[in-house]
């Protein structure tokens, strides 16, 4: 597996600058983007424009060419963080993956990847028993018109450990959250300057086994902890991502 390819543009990116009041059309892959989201006629969307302001807009003219949007608001704040958050999950039982990528999309995340690891549940299993994963696209979608974002996260293919460490090549900062590890997270990235792409590899209920620690020290992953107490894995999700994005300017 080389990397992850992500299909289609997923922010609503204007061509030229914009001000609030006037309307604008969407073409070409702003309104790719536009499409992906399943959008009405009336429905209200967050776009960016070149010099990077957003702004709420409208739909009042829905086509499979050319979309109509009138800018009614400009945002105070920037609906993304200033770096790309790529969330690499073991998968959860139950619908814990469902909550995890609803709150990572809430926090800001742009990529969630979703893999097996030695002590996970299998994808096949978690199916067999409750068939959730043709969903998860939905989901981050529903979260992402809910909380008003410009992006709409991407929800990988499920695979193996060794691919989603592969998926994290070439990011400036790489961070595996371990229980046996002393050192936290908040003291591992503070006063530290926001790289442009970060990757954070979240284990399963069970834990790491020694074997995929080493794994990921030799992939450049730094390893570190949330405290003493031992978190349920969709908490240390959430908790995790909210501290980067505190730290790094996403939460400002």
């Amino acid at each position: 597996m080389r990397g992850i390819e992500i299909p289609g543009p997923r922010e609503i990116a204007l061509e030229t600058p914009a001000k609030e009041g006037e309307d604008v059309e969407l073409r070409g892959e702003a309104l790719e983007a536009l499409l992906l989201r399943d959008p009405h006629r009336g429905e209200i969307v967050t776009v960016k424009d070149p010099k990077g302001k957003e702004f709420r807009g409208r739909i009042v003219a829905l086509g499979d060419t050319v979309t109509t949007l009138h800018l009614f608001e400009e945002l105070k704040k920037p609906t993304e963080p200033p770096f790309d958050l790529w969330l690499l999950q073991a998968l959860p039982d139950k619908e814990r993956m469902e909550l995890i990528i609803q709150k990572a999309t809430e926090l800001g995340v742009k990529v969630i990847v979703p893999f097996k690891s030695s002590r996970s549940i299998s994808l096949e299993e978690r199916e067999a028993r409750q068939p959730k994963a043709h969903r998860w696209g939905h989901v981050a979608l529903k979260a992402t018109k809910q909380c008003r974002r410009a992006y709409l996260p991407y929800v990988a293919p499920y695979c193996r450990f060794e691919e989603a460490l592969k998926a994290a090549e070439g990011f400036e900062r790489k961070l595996m959250l371990y229980e046996g590890e002393g050192r936290s997270l908040a003291s591992t990235i503070k006063d530290t300057p926001p790289p442009s792409r970060v990757a954070l590899l979240v284990g399963p209920e069970g834990g790491w086994d020694q074997g995929e620690v080493k794994k990921a020290r030799a992939s450049g992953f730094t390893v570190c902890g949330l405290g003493g107490r031992i978190l349920r894995t969709e908490t240390a999700a959430i908790a995790a991502c909210a501290i980067l994005m505190y730290e790094w300017g996403g939460l400002a």
